[in-house]
Order: C-alpha cells, then sequence, then structure tokens
C-alpha cells in the first residue's frame, strides 16, 4: 500500500466518522430522536430472518425493523406476541421523514 493510498483510507475514513458524528448530534425535539440518514430498506423476513412456530395459541408475527442505536441503523428481530385484548391490531414501528429535521422513529403499538 502506498502513503497516496494510506492518506485517502484515512481521509475517507475521517470523513466518514464526521459525516456519522455530525448525522447522531441531531438534537432531540418534542421528545424525539431525529436521524438525517434515512433507514436502510427493511429486511425481508421470509429470507433473512426465520419465522418461528407460534409458541401457543393467540399469538401473532410482530415483524423486525431498523432501530438507531446513536451511530448507525441496528436490525431489531421480529417476535411472536399476544394481543392485549380480543381485536387488537398491531400497527408496525416504522420511520417518517420530516422535511425539516430529518427521519424519526415511529414505535409499534396495538390498537
Amino acid at each position: 500500500m502506498t502513503l497516496q493510498h494510506l492518506t485517502r483510507l484515512v481521509v475517507g475514513a475521517l470523513a466518514l466518522t464526521g459525516s456519522i458524528v455530525l448525522t447522531s448530534a441531531c438534537a432531540p425535539v418534542q421528545g424525539r430522536v431525529y436521524v438525517r440518514l434515512g433507514p436502510p430498506a427493511p429486511l425481508v423476513e421470509p429470507v433473512f430472518e426465520p419465522v418461528f412456530i407460534a409458541p401457543g395459541p393467540g399469538y401473532i408475527w410482530l415483524p423486525g425493523y431498523y432501530a438507531w442505536n446513536g451511530v448507525v441503523y441496528a436490525w431489531v428481530p421480529g417476535r411472536f406476541e399476544r394481543p392485549p385484548r380480543q381485536r387488537a391490531r398491531w400497527v408496525p414501528a416504522h420511520w417518517e421523514h420530516s422535511r425539516r429535521y430529518g427521519w424519526y422513529f415511529v414505535e409499534g403499538r396495538w390498537r
């Protein structure tokens, strides 16, 4: 590896680190954490995340999602859960975009 290649590698790493630091330095507004960099596309769960047999009657599969850990997006795997009441419907966790602040996370919830 030449000095020129090493210099490019170091400069690229510093630029990437700077963008991550700037991205994670977004101040929370109204209790939300905003992220400038959008989340990756969701994993196709049947291929990447095995869906197991429900642990019992009445359990439903809650899909996985990407969570922001302050530096990068990390995949949170899906899980089985029982609805809290009859006719409850699961609204999956997802990311929404704000033109002013960037991306923010909306947690999954029962309706």
